[in-house]
């Protein structure tokens, strides 16, 4: 908790720098016709280097490590709302009961999970 915090101030801090590098806005300091201001791009390629590639990589650590914990995954309940798995027409494949993507762990049918 305390690294993911650490990191997390980190690119706060990277972010509000590059932030404060004097990069124009696109409209102050363009010239008519240029299309875009000078040096742009050198913000983004910053922002996509120091905030950007972090964030999806912390996300994947958060992910790879939610995932290879030696706890169980315990499916819940299942509760038969009148609102939910409403099949008005069968799927085309198949029995026409499972979606497309059915995982029976997870996805139940509309009476129930699968044994």
């Amino acid at each position: 908790m305390a690294f993911t915090n650490h990191i997390l101030r980190r690119a706060a801090f990277l972010a509000n720098n590059v932030r404060n590098m004097g990069g124009s806005t696109g409209v102050a300091s363009a010239t008519p016709g240029s299309g875009h201001a000078h040096g742009d791009y050198k913000k983004w390629k910053k922002l996509s280097l120091f905030v950007a590639f972090p964030a999806v990589g912390l996300a994947m650590v958060n992910a790879v490590l939610q995932l290879s914990s030696d706890e169980e995954h315990e499916r819940p309940e299942f509760v038969p709302y009148e609102h939910m798995r409403i099949r008005t027409k069968r799927f085309p494949w198949g029995e026409g009961q499972r979606s497309l993507f059915h995982n029976p762990h997870v996805n139940a049918l509309p009476d129930g999970y699968e044994e």
